[in-house]
Formats: structure tokens, C-alpha cells, sequence
């Protein structure tokens, strides 16, 4: 089984915007107190896409029955917002990203989700300084159900 993660960090105009807890999993969920806010799981009722989130701390969990080519796209896809050059999420403007400090020049959908990348995106001005970071990510999620949209 195919398990790693990625950082993602989202500013509008400089402001952290955060992908809500619960991305890609799918209802009904189970919601668990964790530090610095909540933990969403997914019920034995349920499922959960093999890109996810479980908390608004930035991490997007990769997880698969083997390794893939994952993209930023095919996660934006699953939670049901629009990424381009030109916006992400609901806002609108230049984007700038970064993979791993570097900066990225092309379409933000096409980034590669590889174990412990760091992304930025930047929608506007200022763009905000790019912060490294280091992963603390413990524990296994629950079994997964569905792939990732083709697209």
C-alpha cells in the first residue's frame, strides 16, 4: 500500500487561506477532536478518495493500493474546486507556485504530488515568502475506496 504526503499552502492577496478538513472523504464521516482543530475520518459506512485530507493542517494524504502519478489538478478535482494559472479555489488572479522553494512555471493542475513536497500557491500580490517545513505526519488512514478522477 502506497501511503506519503504533501504540503500545501494557499495565500490570497497574503492572506493563508486553508483546504478544509474532510477533502476526499466521503460522507458519512467521523469528526474527532485533534489539536488545532478536528480530525475527519471516514465511517466503516464510507469511503475515502486516495487524496485526502483529514485536517486543516495543509497535508494532503496520498493513498494508494501502489505508487501513481498524482497531480495538484486530480486533488482539486476531488474537492470540487477550480484550479488554473488564473485561480484557485474561488479566487481570482496570478497564480504563482512553488514545489519545494522552486518556483513553478506552468499550469498548477499539472504539479506532481511527490512524498514530502512542499507546495505554495500564491493567488495575487504580495506573494509570500516560501516557508520550508518538516513533516511530523504519524499514524496510518483508514482503507480507501476510490481513485482519483481521470482528467
Amino acid at each position: 500500500k502506497y501511503h506519503v504526503h504533501v504540503h500545501l499552502d494557499i495565500f490570497v492577496n497574503g492572506v493563508q487561506m486553508r483546504v478544509p478538513a474532510g477533502a476526499g472523504i466521503v460522507a458519512p464521516r467521523i469528526y474527532e477532536p485533534a489539536p488545532g482543530g478536528v480530525f475527519v475520518d471516514n465511517s466503516t459506512s464510507s469511503c475515502l478518495y486516495w487524496l485526502h485530507v483529514h485536517a486543516n493542517d495543509g497535508i494532503i494524504h496520498i493513498e494508494a493500493p501502489s505508487a501513481g502519478h498524482f497531480t495538484l489538478g486530480q486533488f482539486f478535482d476531488i474537492w470540487g474546486q477550480p484550479l488554473g494559472p488564473d485561480q484557485v479555489g474561488p479566487a481570482r488572479g496570478p497564480v504563482t507556485a512553488f514545489v519545494d522553494g522552486e518556483r513553478f512555471t506552468g499550469n498548477p493542475r499539472d504539479i506532481v504530488l511527490r512524498s514530502q513536497s512542499v507546495l505554495q500557491l500564491d493567488v495575487g500580490t504580495p506573494v509570500v515568502p516560501f516557508k520550508p517545513m518538516t513533516f511530523h505526519v504519524t499514524g496510518a488512514c483508514s482503507t480507501t475506496c476510490a481513485p482519483p478522477p481521470q482528467g
